[in-house]
């Protein structure tokens, strides 16, 4: 059964890949320990290279999992609290005038909890530079400039704790956070606490840092919108600890069974990552919000608890989800963020569906 199973998951997936003419690239790992699967499939190219499974890619926001996973790690060793305020760690050139909503400042009611649940209420400088560096695509802009140009130009959400309200803003600062309590950049502590540790050889931040071991291959071409945005120079700068995180999807497994197996963090830490979580809402109906996960739940007439997973989703197609029914990981990129919701529709209705063939 199990290799009827990977025959069609594989021929689910080219087909999806080959029919769609806007894919330039697209991969997929499946591994399940329980039913004896381990598939990892890519289709496309690369400019003239053609797509291989061991070619690093960059995940979006998925990395996003790995920033929460090094707060947590920090919180292990007693270097913070996901209760403190984060005027205890930011300077006065990124707390002035940080969350002024409705003319009250709230900047110093932020706790590091709000920003790892999306419900800190603060605006999202993503989008904005990324317009802006779209069509100026050689502009330098840095992290820091672009939270300056939040504070000036984008209103708040909504006090803090009040609603989720997804925001890379609040993943910058995150990723400050963990410099200011280390000393050190941040791509340096994803390097010494995650990769190294992890034997993961050629993962880097985009944008940021290199891999400890060339890979063969380049890493993937991956679009928003019209825009090849790998070529874009400053893309990495306006993602930072919102995503960045680039490895082969056999490196990506790496984490994600270190952290589900609890040898990065400790069970009751990653149980407080998942459960201490909020509904994430419109468009995204279904769907819980914690430290960085995303948490499928039921939902009568529209999803079965069978499909019930967890992990972390990024713009570009870009997913990392256990299923704990089947024991399975789905990780993949689809590379274009025209399947930023099309991604999850495959992997649990032509992936986990498939798995659930195996029982």
């Amino acid at each position: 059964m199990s290799q009827q199973t990977i025959n069609s998951i594989t021929t689910n997936f080219k087909n999806l890949v080959t029919n769609d003419k806007k894919l330039k690239n697209a991969y997929l790992l499946v591994h399940s320990d329980k039913y004896n699967i381990h598939l990892n499939v890519a289709e496309g190219k690369t400019g003239s290279v053609d797509a291989t499974p061991g070619q690093p890619n960059y995940l979006a926001s998925v990395g996003k999992l790995f920033t929460s996973t090094v707060i947590s790690v920090l919180y292990e060793k007693g270097k913070l609290d996901f209760e403190d305020t984060i005027n205890n760690y930011l300077d006065s050139s990124i707390m002035d005038g940080l969350h002024v909503y409705k003319g009250k400042d709230y900047s110093n009611e932020i706790t590091i909890k709000h920003l790892l649940k999306q419900t800190s209420g603060l605006y999202d400088c993503f989008y904005y530079m990324l317009r802006k560096i779209s069509s100026n695509q050689e502009m330098k802009v840095t992290t820091r400039d672009a939270l300056e140009w939040g504070k000036k130009n984008l209103k708040p959400k909504g006090k803090p704790g009040q609603k989720h309200f997804y925001s890379d803003t609040n993943y910058y600062l995150l990723g400050l956070i963990a410099e200011t309590v280390q000393g050190e950049p941040f791509y340096k502590i994803v390097h010494r606490l995650l990769f190294d540790p992890l034997k993961m050889k050629h993962a880097s931040m985009l944008g940021f840092s290199k891999p400890k071991t060339a890979p063969k291959d380049p890493i993937a071409d991956f679009y928003i919108g019209n825009t090849n945005f790998k070529e874009v120079e400053s893309y990495g700068q306006i993602d930072y600890a919102g995503g960045s995180v680039t490895a082969p999807l056999e490196e990506h497994l790496l984490f994600f069974k270190a952290l589900v197996n609890h040898e990065i963090i400790k069970e009751e830490t990653l149980n407080r990552m998942l459960n201490d979580d909020v509904p994430m809402g419109f468009p995204f109906v279904g769907i819980n919000y914690g430290y960085g996960t995303w948490k499928f739940k039921t939902v009568p007439l529209l999803l079965s608890s069978k499909y019930n997973c967890w992990g972390c989703a990024g713009i570009t197609g870009a997913f990392m989800f256990y299923h704990h029914r089947t024991d399975s990981y789905i990780i993949g990129t689809f590379n274009d963020s025209s399947y930023q919701r099309k991604a999850m529709s495959f992997m649990i209705y032509d992936v986990i569906k498939q798995l659930l063939k195996c029982e």
